[in-house]
């Protein structure tokens, strides 16, 4: 038998360590970075304009494992140069693309609080103290979007599994069987049918799938001329559906749509609910927090009437990425959905033992951030920032509606969309080759802004055209940011069209 190496257990040196004042000096250091990044995040590029094969490069992508380690300061040094170097600012102020909120500073150094601590915020015995920020911390949430008292809730991943949460909770609370035991075999065979409107985001498909029922269970709903779920063409679904012998159990409104930030009429989609049975779910995850705004409209603020509501922090209350959220009406909901206990659980009762309310065991303190920031900003500052981000991005759909090379479509919320058209083309939109022409050029300006790193926006297709879409979730944009956006777009409109432009569109 070979002789194995020898340990020293009684005096144990891992390589995993530091010692107290190494910690301090690289800790330090990487603050003083990010401190920098902070202090010079308007002079950066917004992107790095990279290929796939530069950041791999960049990064060594092929090397092998290492055989022995490397010196913590200056790996961590390493590290911090090949992030700010090779990524996509989204705090940046020009960034109006996907909605990720800018990160407040504080919920930066959160991260660090809460690795340092390291709760399992699973089970309260684990993390008594961490297990109370969050239950406040889903207090506060309900209360600034006027969620009633009450409920219960939970801080998840991001918006797909916080809508996803409230699927499955609906699932459960309106089957005839006992689904959790007997799966979806109901003694009647009926399929079960949730709804929402075409412009819904995709995680419906997979709540579906996932929840066995597949994705052809899902009826899309035709929207009206602003993008809303058409309520009667709702109701006449839902009755053809239950004479058809199938089981409606869920409507989804959307609290702000990812395309448009369109709003579904809420109140109306609880009072169709009531009527047949159905739980009532909001997907909130971008437009939820707007309804603390003073901008917020009556059927935004209709989402305090769902059974479940999606958010995400990490949009519109600008904490760092990841935090979802999900909050229910009947603070048993969650835990009738995802509740077990296995003979080795012997957890107290009273307190609230999150593992029970979701999908993980094993949770991080995510919690952390979005308390801390709430309880920084403050409700008011939060009204604030939500009305400056809603009225930047309305003064751009007024930029854009003035301008003679810019074509505005759809304001709400905090988005804008639009596209350029160059002068000669603009009474020619309607042809079908026109139009075609710009929807290429439009995303070759859509890409080109990308890499350039100027400024970065996103696009969405509305009646078949492309457009260019800007999302405006950020306390850094300001009014040059929104003007400098026009610019940007028509400088690279004109530039673009003069390279692509087909002979026959020429005159």
């Amino acid at each position: 038998m070979t002789a194995g190496p020898e340990y020293k257990l009684e005096e144990r040196q891992t390589p995993a360590d530091l010692d107290p004042q190494q910690f301090r000096d690289i800790g330090y250091q990487l603050v003083e970075d990010i401190a920098m990044l902070l202090e010079s995040i308007r002079k950066r590029p917004l992107a790095p304009g990279e290929t796939v094969s530069d950041v791999r490069n960049a990064l060594r992508a092929e090397e092998s494992l290492p055989r022995n380690g490397t010196d913590a300061g200056q790996l961590l040094s390493e590290v911090t140069e090949l992030l700010l170097d090779h990524s996509l600012l989204n705090g940046h102020p020009r960034y109006f693309g996907y909605i990720s909120g800018s990160p407040a500073p504080l919920g930066i150094l959160a991260d660090m609080l809460a690795s340092a601590v390291n709760p399992n915020v699973g089970a309260w015995i684990l993390s008594p103290m961490a297990s109370e920020i969050e239950s406040q911390a889903l207090r506060w949430i309900a209360e600034l979007v006027g969620f009633p008292e009450g409920g219960g809730g939970v801080l998840v991943s991001g918006g797909n599994v916080a809508n996803m949460l409230g699927f499955w909770a609906a699932r459960t609370a309106t089957a005839s069987w006992d689904l959790r035991r007997s799966g979806m075999k109901s003694d009647a065979g009926r399929t079960m049918r949730a709804y929402g409107s075409k412009s819904m985001h995709t995680w419906i498909e997979k709540a579906a799938d996932l929840s066995g029922l597949g994705s052809e269970s899902v009826r899309w709903v035709d929207t009206d001329s602003d993008g809303r779920l058409n309520i009667s063409v709702l109701q006449e679904q839902v009755e053809s559906d239950l004479a058809a012998g199938d089981l409606p159990f869920l409507v989804i409104g959307t609290g702000g749509s990812v395309s448009t930030g369109a709003v579904d009429p809420l109140p109306a989609l609880r009072e169709l609910c009531d009527n047949f049975g159905m739980w009532f779910h909001v997907d909130g995850a971008y437009g939820a927090f707007a309804a603390a705004a003073n901008e917020a409209s009556a059927d935004l603020k209709g989402l305090a009437l769902a059974d479940s509501l999606a958010l995400d922090p990490h949009k519109w209350l600008y904490t760092p990425l990841e935090a979802g959220c999900t909050l229910v009406r009947d603070p048993k909901a969650l835990m009738e959905t995802f509740s077990y206990h296995p003979e080795y659980y012997h957890f107290d009762e009273e307190a609230n033992n999150y593992f029970e309310h979701g999908l993980q065991n094993s949770r991080g303190f995510r919690a952390l951030k979005v308390w801390l920031v709430l309880k920084h900003i403050g409700r008011e500052g939060y009204v604030r920032m939500m009305s400056e981000d809603i009225e930047l991005a309305r003064r751009f759909y007024e930029i854009a509606e003035d301008h003679p090379e810019l074509e505005a479509f759809t304001h709400s919320l905090s988005i804008s969309t639009y596209r350029f058209v160059p002068r000669d083309l603009a009474e020619r939109t309607g042809q079908q080759q026109v139009s075609g022409y710009l929807d290429q050029l439009n995303r070759e300006i859509q890409g080109r802004m990308e890499k350039g790193g100027q400024a970065f926006v996103s696009n969405a297709v509305l009646n078949d055209t492309y457009v260019l879409r800007m999302c405006i979730v950020n306390f850094r944009t300001t009014l040059e940011d929104v003007v400098a956006l026009a610019d940007i777009t028509t400088d690279l409109g004109r530039q673009a069209d003069g390279e692509m432009r087909p002979k026959e569109l020429i005159w």
